[in-house]
């Protein structure tokens, strides 16, 4: 046994090797891009132009260009921009590998600022260059700390269409891995000059793991208006805020619903929905997109948008779940015409007439149809409306297909829905939480059963809807626990709460989360920190939280006045994965020195704006060498700055550059980094790949040594030197490979550099 299982893992290597040193869908040489069904399918149902249809197949067999975003809120963003253009995307265009004419990256033309770019260069040809590999390089830094998200071009598109506002509250229903999440925060933060914009975003997902990918996206962007929260999106609980002393309803102004899909858009990069695609697939998700589309526009204010999305193609789970929504929505909601919100994007019009199939060939083209036997897996709202008139007034042809062969994209489905009014099931039922049958409701709409609006309401924000007082607070908490038994994610098993005994099941909760403690004002830490760094009286210290209740507190985030309101009105309803933004750290060295809080470079610029002391204002230079020497003395400063640093006393401090306009060479946007005055010296406390994007934006040449890559090394050890020269070269060159994610470590200088490569 133990032999066989050597013998496997001895013969595994190879294949992942294999994988990795070619382009898109290596490693998938064993599956045909061949499905006899779903070209029969979608000849059948017309999607595509008149013959376009073997130009529609080619493109999905051919591999999907990488595509990127820059970070649209960072102030730097115009900065990466100008470095992408002048220092990689030049020298690419001129480059020739093995015979074959590198096509340098393009912009996206539909896309706002020229802030999205693809390219089809694959991972076996970013390898082949050292000229490449440093621009991988600066791919991978940039994305690290937050400045670049590589992310497919098509799901840029929904928040897009959501017309984000700084003060809009929004909820992302099904928001992992996080791209589109990220988007939407940095709508939120389009004016850098407010630290706390008035919105915010809640991003839930299903998956308690991938709640964590989720976090680890939203972290990079370091704002304080994000929560990644945890629940079945069909059946997420209401929350509630507290509003002019009394407690209200929350309802969102923007939502994503970018619901679970068959994805057979997708088959450009998952190779493997060739060999897995059938019809089946998209009559099981219908009845689920249905529901969380539902919950959703239940949740949406009126005036509000919603964005539908799928990367599917398939009418059943596009235009069949719109219909239904529109149709028991009576006049509630409508489609919004958005074809003039994005001027460069090619899409195709909704249809207005679908066929279904069986995955063993049978047709259907209306409920009538369809045998009993059948009627649990086929449902009446996969049809389209009978009604020519209710069919037309619905504007399915508002809806946005995109084709991968137009623009060399996957393929995407997108609906923009306005809501009008409340929803009809709100306003007929406005007290019917106040019985015993608001909870069999409530489950109903979390069953599987439930395939139609009319079937399926929560009913949570009846009341509230037609202006009356928001129910109890028992009432509402026990909806969650009766719909709970196919969403475990949701807030059963509360403490307080009937309901059944916590079974072994409570494992799928996934981990348990330390506590959100808000401070109060009089906290004894506020004291130290609040003469150490001068802040403003304006502070909002009420919004400052810690993660513990009992102990020292080790870390202090920060979290917006309206995510404050959302966190103390639900903490038994909703289960928080993570908020805030860190701002504070404890140093036991600090106390010494007047505070035991150092500042934290994630929250710098949130909480600069409120400190009026411990900041030296610096210039180029000194950025250079507080981020390529680990400990220079103080008059490796220059003079301005060395002054300043004289005149303050040890502990932590803000280093903060101004731009000047009068000089374009430099940067023109503002730097803030966190440091530490010590006795002689002082130092910067800035993460690796933050330290490199600083010094890219200073126009240090930044790259990393292919010394002690193992593999990699040995295959492209004369590409190593290469570029140990061109480092040399270039005045300033540096490796900071050698620096940690803190930054504590000192960089390798030039000379450093040609002792450890020769």
């Amino acid at each position: 046994m133990g032999k066989r299982s050597r013998q496997r893992q001895k013969n595994q290597p190879a294949g992942r090797d294999n994988r990795d040193n070619a382009g898109w869908g290596a490693g998938y040489a064993d599956i045909v891009k061949e499905n006899k069904l779903f070209e029969h399918y979608y000849k059948e149902q017309g999607l595509v132009p008149d013959g376009e249809f073997e130009q529609f197949m080619d493109a999905m067999r051919e591999p999907l260009p990488a595509t990127i975003r820059i970070t649209g809120y960072k102030s730097h963003a115009k900065e990466i921009l100008h470095c992408l253009k002048e220092k990689y995307f030049k020298d690419i265009q001129e480059l020739d590998i093995d015979g074959q004419k590198i096509e340098a990256p393009q912009p996206l033309s539909w896309y706002p600022d020229e802030q999205a770019w693809h390219t089809n260069m694959s991972r076996k040809i970013i390898r082949k260059s050292p000229l490449l590999e440093k621009f991988h390089q600066f791919l991978v830094s940039e994305t690290e700390s937050g400045n670049i998200s590589r992310q497919e071009a098509v799901s840029m598109i929904p928040p897009l269409l959501l017309n984000i506002e700084s003060h809009h509250k929004i909820l992302d229903m099904c928001a992992a891995p996080g791209s589109k999440t990220a988007q939407l925060i940095e709508m939120l933060h389009a004016d850098m000059e407010v630290p706390f914009p008035e919105g915010f975003v809640i991003a839930n997902d299903v998956d308690n793991k991938r709640c964590y990918l989720l976090v680890h996206q939203a972290k990079r962007l370091n704002s304080p208006c994000i929560m990644v929260v945890n629940h079945d999106a069909s059946c997420i609980p209401t929350l509630h805020i507290q509003s002019d002393g009394k407690k209200d309803i929350l309802f969102y102004d923007r939502i994503l619903c970018d619901v679970p899909c068959s994805g057979d858009g997708t088959m450009r990069k998952n190779i493997d929905v060739w060999k897995k695609w059938t019809t089946s697939n998209s009559l099981h998700l219908h009845g689920l997109q249905l529901r969380i589309a539902v919950r959703g526009v239940e949740q949406l204010a009126v005036g509000g948008r919603m964005v539908y999305s799928t990367c599917s193609l398939n009418p059943i789970e596009d235009e069949a779940v719109i219909a239904a929504l529109l149709e028991k929505s009576e006049g509630a909601l409508e489609l919004a015409d958005s074809s003039a919100d994005l001027p460069g994007l090619k899409w195709m019009p909704g249809v207005t007439s679908w066929k279904l199939m069986t995955k063993d060939g049978q047709w259907f083209s209306d409920w009538s149809e369809v045998p009993s036997s059948r009627h649990t897996q086929i449902r009446p709202t996969m049809f389209p409306p009978k009604d020519p008139e209710k069919l037309a007034s619905m504007h399915l042809e508002r809806c946005m297909r995109i084709l991968p062969h137009h623009q060399n994209t996957g393929g995407f489905f997108v609906a923009v829905l306005v809501k009008k009014a409340p929803m009809p099931w709100n306003k007929r039922f406005p007290k019917l939480r106040k019985d015993n049958s608001s909870s069999s409701t409530a489950q109903t709409e979390c069953s599987p059963a439930a395939t139609t609006p009319a079937d399926a309401p929560c009913l949570p924000e009846s009341a509230a809807e037609e202006g009356e007082e928001a129910v109890t607070e028992g009432k509402v908490e026990e909806e969650a626990p009766k719909g709970a038994s196919l969403a475990q994610e949701t807030s059963a098993k509360q403490e307080g709460v009937c309901g059944p005994p916590p079974l072994k099941k409570m494992k799928l909760f996934g981990y348990k989360e330390d506590p959100f403690v808000f401070l109060t004002e009089d906290d004894p830490v506020f004291i130290t920190i609040q003469s150490f760094y001068d802040l403003s009286p304006n502070f909002p210290k009420l919004n400052v939280l810690t993660r513990t209740h009992e102990g020292k507190k080790r870390h202090l985030y920060m979290v917006s006045k309206e995510l404050r309101n959302v966190l103390l009105n639900n903490s038994e309803r909703m289960k928080v994965i993570n908020t805030g933004v860190k701002v504070w750290s404890r140093n036991s060295d600090g106390e010494e020195f007047g505070c035991a809080f150092r500042l934290a470079q994630e929250g710098i610029y949130t909480l600069q704006p409120y400190i009026r002391s411990r900041i030296i204002t610096v210039s180029v230079e000194d950025i250079k060498v507080l981020l390529t020497q680990e400990n220079p003395f103080l008059s490796k400063l220059e003079e301005n700055a060395h002054a300043q640093a004289k005149k303050m006393g040890m502990g932590s401090i803000v280093l903060k550059y101004v731009p000047n306009p009068n000089n374009p060479e430099e940067p023109q946007c503002p730097i803030q980094l966190c440091g530490w005055r010590g006795k002689t010296s002082i130092r910067a406390f800035v993460p690796r790949n933050e330290r490199f994007h600083y010094l890219r934006m200073l126009g240090v040449e930044v790259f990393r040594d292919k010394q002690g890559l193992g593999q990699k090394q040995r295959d492209g050890e004369k590409e190593g030197k290469e570029e140990v020269e061109d480092a040399v070269e270039n005045e300033g060159g540096l490796d900071l490979d050698n620096s940690d994610k803190n930054g504590s470590s000192e960089p390798k200088t030039d000379g450093d550099k040609q002792e450890t490569s020769s």
